[in-house]
């Protein structure tokens, strides 16, 4: 437990100012070209993680969520809400190429890099497209059983993973006949939405809103382990060397927990970050944590009603990224 304590000192390190107006969503990492793409309103502010400073922009991507990266191709692939089409993108000149129909409102996507398909979660559609990468047209429509959410690869080529969030469950996709093989239930986990994968010891994490991260068996589809989290979690990540899982929440904290055993998954610490600070990436290279915020305003507004959700409104220009790390 001590050597996993050190292992997870995580620490504020800096703050990259970013500003604008806007909601955001996920961030995504290019290890190798030391980029970092944060959704937020209708375009992508791409940060240059060698400066830790913007170095431009991608346009016309309306209520962006997601941003998967395809960097064998030199393309990108925006997942645009508001308008139910993914953008492809140029990444060295953050040009727009090509934009491609989907289910209505794509939220999570993600590329894979084994047939060159990039998937694109519909979440009214209740569907997840399915793109050629590389002609950019569709390939085929998965129907799901509930919204979907977060979703992973397994690494190998075979399976996709994907969260239905208002049925409490995890949707396993077939990658080669693009059907659904097998779906698990999450109990006690609840409305799941972030999720990573640990694909040597094939365990899935799944942030759940009830407060919990449940550990999966990948092989089994049975929940193995869980651990307590913050409130509003929207993302988790896996480092592979450290064995550490993370689970980021709107509540301002950043859980992180020890893979100790096949059925172990024990908090090391809860990192203090800043409300609102809801999803994040990680760096597999530095081991940093990236996660995005803004200035809550005062809230002048009648009381909410008794089990009301009411999202805080945000200080316009005061958007930035937080950076964490252990060193």
């Amino acid at each position: 437990m001590h050597a996993a304590e050190e292992q997870s000192n995580y620490k504020f390190i800096k703050n990259i100012p970013i500003g604008g107006e806007g909601g955001w969503d996920y961030l995504s990492i290019d290890e190798k070209a030391r980029k970092l793409y944060v959704t937020h309103a209708s375009k992508i502010v791409v940060v240059d993680l060698t400066q830790d400073k913007v170095v431009g922009e991608i346009a016309d991507t309306p209520g962006v969520h997601g941003f998967a990266i395809a960097p064998d191709l030199g393309r990108g692939f925006s997942s645009n809400g508001a308008e139910s089409r993914v953008s492809v993108v140029d990444l060295k000149t953050f040009k727009t190429i090509a934009k491609v129909e989907t289910g209505e409102n794509p939220d999570a996507i993600l590329d894979d890099s084994t047939y060159s398909e990039v998937y694109a979660f519909n979440g009214r559609g209740k569907s997840a497209t399915v793109i050629n990468a590389k002609s950019h047209n569709v390939i085929a429509t998965v129907p799901l059983s509930g919204k979907p959410e977060f979703a992973a690869a397994d690494g190998l080529g075979e399976r996709v993973f994907c969260n239905n969030e208002d049925k409490n469950e995890v949707a396993v996709i077939d990658m080669k006949t693009h059907a659904v093989t097998a779906t698990w239930p999450l109990s006690p986990g609840e409305e799941p939405t972030g999720m990573a994968f640990d694909a040597v010891h094939h365990r899935l994490f799944v942030g759940c809103h009830n407060k919990l991260m449940t550990m999966l068996d990948s092989d089994t589809g049975k929940v193995v382990a869980k651990a307590p989290i913050g409130a509003g979690v929207d993302a988790c990540a896996f480092d592979d060397a450290k064995q550490l899982a993370f689970a980021s929440c709107g509540d301002g904290t950043v859980t992180i927990a020890k893979e100790e055993a096949l059925d172990k998954l024990t908090v090391v610490q809860t990192l203090t970050t800043e409300p609102g600070a809801r999803t994040m990436a990680l760096d597999p290279g530095t081991h940093r944590i990236y996660t995005c915020t803004a200035k809550i305003a005062p809230d002048t507004g009648p009381s909410p009603s008794p089990g009301e959700h009411r999202r805080p409104n945000y200080v316009p220009g005061t958007f930035h990224v937080l950076v964490y790390g252990t060193e």
